[in-house]
């Protein structure tokens, strides 16, 4: 059983909301988030990737970086900029895209139910960036970029989701990239009650992006909740922000790999080992036509590799997934690269920058071959988050993202 809250979201003036959304804080380095700022005072990027307003080369994880967050933030508000609702609402969020649409409920979720495992996880997280996300909370006391949640579809929910789509939007723009995003402010005391009964009826949601947020997240609900001897578990620091997609919306492109060299070998040879690994097709295509299929660039040339039966454990949810085919039948044994989160060899590719991209690498010599995977699937997370595991590194890259500064959660 999900819980669900709607709260008082802090969110930005009409006619200003397409100055104010930004990308999320992990997408963008800080020389970017600069570029992109420059001469834009709304940008939400003065909150989530507040260094822009510091001397370059500032520790990311210097106390005044977060200190200016929170200065950012509260001028934004002091402005004008950012205006909290009177009431608790929930929100739908709709984004379209390259003819894909995709709406989600913009909601308080429950850090409890992170705890309990009804929010289920399929990614590890890294100490430094949750403790991050954690101190960005703290210093802030408001969750500003939202998790990206999904559950199993649900008609219930659809219909609810369709009724709450005739209120007219406040928000209505599209970015640079092509994205059009279209924010709904659903106040009606008996649909809020509706949607939250239809997720009291939903077993299990996922994280689909977003996990060292949630993390944190939960971590600064347990230490207050800890320091809070009346705590009932209603608080407002027991939910944070989270936008939540059915499934069958999900759009997961390919998170493909790049490798600086042959490991010693020679093209032939390195050939000669791939084939004994993997059936190889010449003049392949750039993309992968299915799962267990992959598109290998090397010397000018595309080539198609198919897994051997006998290579994976088909019952194995992660040892199954084409990410880890690749991994332990190719990258470690015949290229070396052991622990791809740490071997400065290789470098991973979001699918958003196409097969275009892995050519343009390798032919312009900084890398040696290049790997297109087919796009791992939502039912694949499904399985490997409900049971209890974690996938390998950079698996899955969910498009389009969602942008921050839409609506910010407060904490009290």
């Amino acid at each position: 059983m999900a819980r669900i809250e709607p709260f008082k979201g802090v969110r930005p003036r009409p006619d200003l909301a397409d100055k104010v959304a930004s990308p999320p804080y992990d997408v963008l380095n800080s020389a970017e988030a600069r570029i992109m700022a420059e001469g834009n005072p709304h940008s939400f990027l003065h909150v989530v990737k507040p260094e822009i307003d510091l001397p370059a080369g500032t520790d990311l994880y210097a106390d005044e970086v977060y200190a200016k967050a929170r200065e950012n933030l509260q001028r934004m508000r002091d402005e004008g900029v950012l205006l909290q609702d009177a009431q608790p609402c929930f929100y739908l969020y709709r984004q379209v895209w390259r003819g894909h649409e995709q709406v989600g409920l913009v909601a308080g979720a429950s850090a409890r139910d992170y705890q309990d495992d009804v929010i289920r996880k399929h990614e590890l997280t890294r100490e430094q960036k949750e403790t991050d996300r954690m101190r960005h909370i703290k210093a802030l006391n408001a969750n500003t970029g939202p998790v990206f949640l999904t559950f199993k579809q649900s008609r219930d929910v659809d219909a609810l989701f369709a009724r709450g789509l005739e209120t007219a939007p406040v928000y209505d723009f599209t970015t640079s990239d092509g994205v059009r995003h279209v924010f709904h402010v659903v106040r009606d005391a008996g649909w809020i009650r509706q949607v939250r009964e239809a997720f009291s009826a939903i077993d299990t949601l996922y994280v689909a992006d977003g996990h060292h947020r949630s993390a944190a997240a939960t971590r600064v609900k347990m230490e207050r909740e800890n320091a809070n001897p009346g705590h009932t578990g209603d608080e407002e620091y027991n939910f944070f922000l989270a936008v939540i997609f059915p499934h069958n919306q999900m759009k997961i492109l390919p998170y493909n790999r790049v490798v600086r060299d042959l490991n010693g070998l020679s093209v032939p040879a390195f050939l000669e080992r791939v084939g004994k690994a993997f059936r190889v097709g010449e003049n392949g295509e750039p993309e992968p036509r299915g799962v267990r299929g992959f598109s290998m660039y090397l010397n000018g040339n595309w080539y198609n590799l198919y897994a051997l039966e006998d290579s994976y454990d088909s019952r194995d949810p992660v040892a199954s997934l084409d990410v880890a085919i690749l991994q332990t039948n190719l990258l470690a044994p015949i290229l070396g690269i052991e622990n791809p989160r740490t071997d400065e060899r290789i470098d991973f590719v979001g699918g958003i920058r196409g097969t275009e991209e892995l050519v343009k690498l390798v032919d312009g010599g900084e890398f040696a071959v290049a790997f297109s995977l087919f796009p791992t699937t939502i039912e694949q997370l499904f399985q490997v988050a409900d049971a209890g595991l974690t996938m390998p590194p950079k698996s899955t890259w969910f498009e389009p993202k969602l942008r921050s500064g839409m609506v910010v959660h407060l904490l009290d």
